[in-house]
């Protein structure tokens, strides 16, 4: 799978690394929002008002670590905010917050703005969701050969990689389809035109966490090369997935030689601009360099140059591979109503599939599972219906809590609901509240689960906390001017809390140690 680079102007790492149809959307949000028992609810909504006031109410002092840590990267106070609170405080009776800092301040959370999209999306759709992907044959199928069309329709399924793209067209030629005819189409109809450049964010068009969102997604819309060096042959060879028809790639590089003529054995460095990479022309990708011999096997995955046509040539590159014969072109078409499906591709479920978006800072999932959201809404999906979807949710989830309908404090502002974005804001506590809530709800297993664990896996995997390691769930996220953690932290005494931790700040990537400091201060303090 298409690994996202780590660098560039978004600090954050991230990997882009069959099950039965989920039941409707209103069977699972039913299972999920059943009520509780009227006394327990009673006690929760109590419970969280009195968290929320007490959030609201303190203006303590930060933890000596945390302020000094701050203090080195050089961020003011005020350019952080933090919350630090009981789990389950309607349960435990434990309703003050063991800190609170700025807790009201609605700051950018970077990636950590999944946890609000992956929460909405268990609750609104259920964690047994799954998208289906229908492929039609529009024509009479004789001796191999499909005289007609071919169609596959997206509709939306965010992890629709190359081995399941191969299994797909594999399932086509399992219907006796080894020639088509005429064409196969492309239908994106599911989710509305969007206008948004992949370079738009950074001016980074190649990275694959600035990928967009598509009704048919293919392989995030990267292509992967493996280099492969051969100290025989005195050259590196190339190969590329998935294969892309009308592009010419070039089979391999000479390896970096030595003063002896042979290859070198020196450190790898910096392996990417050693070879000089040519990806101008779409229709191209060339190398102008070498390949140092002592970096082995690499893996980089880049963002197809030209997106619009990455479907088609996948698609055609494919089939092509697989030894099928296509008399017409890929092409973008809509399935011909009234036409039942020859078979449905189902994804994995929704619960497997937040464990990518969250584990690894998955952008264009998150964006593909936030458009879901508004998936049955005339004219196709699109990120205001979306966004008008999850403040629908959290007025119906939060307002409650709060006085009733029109009434819903701390409503985040939305944008792709991934976080890559200048515009999305949200307060540490009212993130801390819906992490309040999702603990004492049906999709707190699945929701802790899809975070990364301080030490162990995800993007918190390089963690070097000896006090956290093993012990924290979060959601990490970084931006240029923003780095964030929050998620659940378990203590010793047996005993979860909830960790907030946002910096807003030109020098905010040099804060993550203080909010590791923060989470640690959290373990030791929650064991008291």
């Amino acid at each position: 799978m298409p690994r996202q680079p780590a660098g560039g102007r978004r600090h954050a790492s991230s990997d882009y690394p069959a099950c039965q149809r989920a039941r409707p959307a209103t069977d699972n949000r039913r299972m999920l929002l059943t009520p509780f028992p009227a006394r327990f609810t009673a006690r929760l909504t109590a419970g969280l008002l009195a968290a929320l006031a007490s959030l609201s109410a303190s203006a303590q002092t930060l933890p000596p670590e945390v302020d000094a840590l701050l203090a080195r990267a050089k961020v003011p106070r005020e350019a952080f905010a933090a919350v630090v609170v009981d789990a389950a405080p309607a349960i435990n009776g434990r309703a003050a917050p063991l800190l609170s800092w700025r807790a009201g301040s609605a700051m950018n959370p970077a990636s950590v703005m999944k946890l609000v999209t992956t929460y909405a999306g268990l609750e609104l759709l259920g964690p047994a969701y799954t998208w289906s992907t229908p492929v039609y044959a529009d024509g009479p199928i004789a001796n191999g050969v499909l005289s007609g069309n071919l169609i596959i329709q997206g509709r939306g399924d965010p992890k629709l990689v190359m081995e399941r793209l191969w299994l797909l067209l594999r399932r086509v030629q399992g219907l006796g389809i080894k020639t088509i005819t005429g064409d196969i189409l492309l239908d994106r109809s599911a989710f509305a035109a969007s206008t948004q450049h992949p370079g738009d964010f950074d001016g980074e068009a190649l990275r694959p966490y600035n990928v967009q969102p598509d009704a048919l997604l293919l392989n995030y819309k990267s292509v992967v090369m493996t280099f492969a060096p051969n100290p025989g042959s005195g050259s590196a060879s190339i190969s590329y997935d998935p294969p892309l028809a009308g592009v010419r790639m070039q089979p391999g590089v000479p390896l970096s030689a030595g003063s002896n003529g042979r290859a070198g054995l020196a450190e790898c460095g910096d392996y990417r601009a050693q070879l000089q990479p040519d990806f101008a022309d779409p229709l191209r990708m060339a190398f102008a360099g070498s390949y140092p011999a002592a970096c082995g096997e690499k893996v980089w995955a880049i963002a197809y140059p030209d997106p619009a046509s990455y479907a088609q040539r996948a698609i055609a590159g494919l089939w092509q591979e697989m030894g099928g014969t296509l008399g017409g072109q890929v092409r973008d078409g809509v399935a011909p109503p009234g036409l039942a499906p020859a078979f449905e591709m189902e994804s994995a479920s929704l619960a497997e599939i937040i464990r990518d978006i969250n584990k690894f800072s998955n952008n264009v999932m998150a964006q593909q599972l936030f458009l879901t959201l508004s998936l049955q809404r005339p004219g196709g999906a699109s990120n205001e219906a979306s966004r008008e979807a999850v403040r629908g949710w959290w007025q119906g989830r939060f307002g409650a809590q709060n006085g009733g309908p029109g009434n819903a404090p701390d409503m985040p502002v939305l944008d792709n609901g991934s976080g890559l974005s200048r515009l999305e804001r949200v307060t540490p506590q009212g993130l801390a509240r819906m992490l309040q809530t999702a603990y004492v709800s049906g999709a707190m297993p699945e929701l802790m689960a899809s975070l990364p664990i301080s030490g162990v896996d995800g993007t918190l995997k390089r963690s070097k906390s000896q006090v956290s390691q093993g012990w924290a769930h979060l959601k990490s996220g970084t931006l240029r001017d923003a780095t964030a953690l929050a998620g659940y932290v378990h203590t010793p005494s047996g005993r979860r809390l909830v960790v907030v931790g946002i910096v807003n700040h030109a020098n905010a990537p040099a804060a993550r140690p203080a909010l590791e400091a923060l989470v640690d201060w959290a373990v030791k303090e929650g064991s008291r």
